[in-house]
C-alpha cells in the first residue's frame, strides 16, 4: 500500500513544525561579512583564509571551491 501526503507550507512553517533551529541571524551575519570583505577588496589570500574558516567541510570544502574556481577561470582564458 502506498500513501502520499502533500503539505503546502512555507520553508519557515516547515522549519517550525519540525522543530529545527532558526539560523536566519547566522546567515545574515555570514552574508554581511562576505559583503564587507568584498567592499574592502578581496585578495586571493584573504579569500583562501575566509573559506578555510567558513567552509563547512574544512580543507575538503576548500579544495572543492578551489577546483570550481580553477575550472571557471580556466574556461574563461
Amino acid at each position: 500500500m502506498k500513501i502520499n501526503v502533500e503539505v503546502d507550507c512555507t520553508p519557515e512553517e516547515a522549519r517550525r513544525f519540525l522543530g529545527l533551529p532558526d539560523f536566519t541571524p547566522v546567515h545574515e551575519k555570514y552574508v554581511a561579512n562576505i559583503l564587507e570583505s568584498m567592499d574592502k577588496g578581496l585578495s586571493p589570500e584573504l579569500l583562501e583564509t575566509m573559506f578555510k574558516s567558513w567552509a563547512p567541510m574544512g580543507e575538503a570544502g576548500l579544495g572543492m571551491w578551489k577546483q570550481m574556481f580553477d575550472q571557471v577561470s580556466g574556461a574563461r582564458k
